[in-house]
């Protein structure tokens, strides 16, 4: 199936990726895209003028039959989640968006959508394959024996499941991305959900703006993450979805790098040096998780073209941005 003058929506459309994702389906020929979530517009990171901009509760039932309503694509996205220590103390509510991905694909398959992609995450991998720094990168496979995440990564992983079987038992084509780390301007960089990349861009610029030069880290700093760039997120989602993939596949960066090494490129952006104050008691993750690409490689030849560095001083910009209008607004 062809995004080019296809009838699209965008669940999930006023956060983060799902904002971004908007913007590429017009730029990929999509006829009509529209864009759903539960938050005011005026509360969405960002609003393309060309789409139908609704706000729904997509754990309802007959709110997701009317988004579906003429929808040939999906693209649900929609969830509560966050970074590291939203995740961890929000179990239930993280546990509560199989509401929307249940009436999200029982909706689906009645108005006769053609093709529905969900947003799974690296989160559902076993945790024993991820209790060193220097991890193996994940392969697919390796979500089974099953033991993800607790909550958030137990949710993702029963949602891949039925995907898979409205797939084999309705028809209804599913495609099932896993996200590792997605970032870049756009998102959430400030309130306890946003993750690592934004974080750390803020604090260091809190460093710097304050001439308080100290940053507390959570974990020892020696954890290991790959991140990818939004862009690169978006065009991959865009490929997957109008392949013949169906099984279950990574979608992220396998340039691995330590929390210390995060913050070290930080700094090196906005040309500043910061104690650093550990604190090991905060909600940190796993020790280590990278993205095994062989797959994708294999299906789309498909790797991230922009490097960690140069996608981090784009955030950083944003973010900074952002941060001066906050000021200037409270003067």
């Amino acid at each position: 199936m062809l995004i080019r003058g296809a009838q699209a929506l965008v669940c999930g459309a006023g956060g983060f990726i799902g904002g971004h994702l908007v913007n590429r389906l017009f730029e990929d020929g999509a006829s009509t895209v529209r864009a759903v979530d539960v938050k005011p517009l005026a509360d969405w990171y960002q609003t393309n003028t060309r789409a139908e901009n609704r706000v729904l509760d997509l754990q309802e039932k007959e709110a997701c039959m009317e988004a579906t309503d003429g929808i040939e694509a999906v693209f649900q996205l929609a969830a509560d989640m966050g970074g590291m220590g939203f995740i961890e103390n929000n179990k239930a509510l993280c546990m509560l968006s199989v509401l929307t991905n249940t009436h999200m694909l029982m909706a689906a398959r009645e108005n006769g959508v053609k093709r529905f992609f969900y947003s799974s995450s690296a989160c559902v991998y076993n945790g024993e394959k991820q209790t060193n720094p220097n991890v193996v990168a994940l392969k697919e496979e390796d979500a089974y024996p099953a033991l993800p995440e607790d909550g958030y990564g137990w949710e993702k992983l029963f949602s891949e499941r039925m995907c898979r079987h409205f797939y084999e038992d309705y028809g209804l084509e599913t495609r099932v991305v896993r996200f590792h780390n997605v970032y870049g301007p756009l998102g959430t960089w400030i309130g306890g959900r946003e993750k690592a990349p934004a974080a750390i861009c803020r604090k260091v610029l809190e460093a710097k703006i304050s001439g308080k030069h100290e940053i507390e880290i959570w974990g020892d700093g020696h954890q290991t993450r790959s991140f990818m760039y939004v862009d690169d997120c978006t065009k991959g989602i865009v490929d997957i979805f109008c392949s013949d993939i169906v099984e279950p596949i990574n979608l992220g960066s396998s340039e691995l790098v330590t929390i210390n090494q995060l913050v070290d490129a930080a700094e090196d952006i906005v040309e500043i040096k910061l104690k650093r104050n550990y604190n090991l008691s905060a909600p940190k993750g796993v020790n280590g998780r990278n993205s095994d690409n062989t797959k994708i490689r294999q299906y789309l030849g498909w790797e991230p073209s922009i490097k960690l560095r140069d996608g981090l001083a784009r955030t950083m910009s944003w973010i900074e941005q952002q941060m001066l209008a906050s000021v200037t607004a409270t003067r």
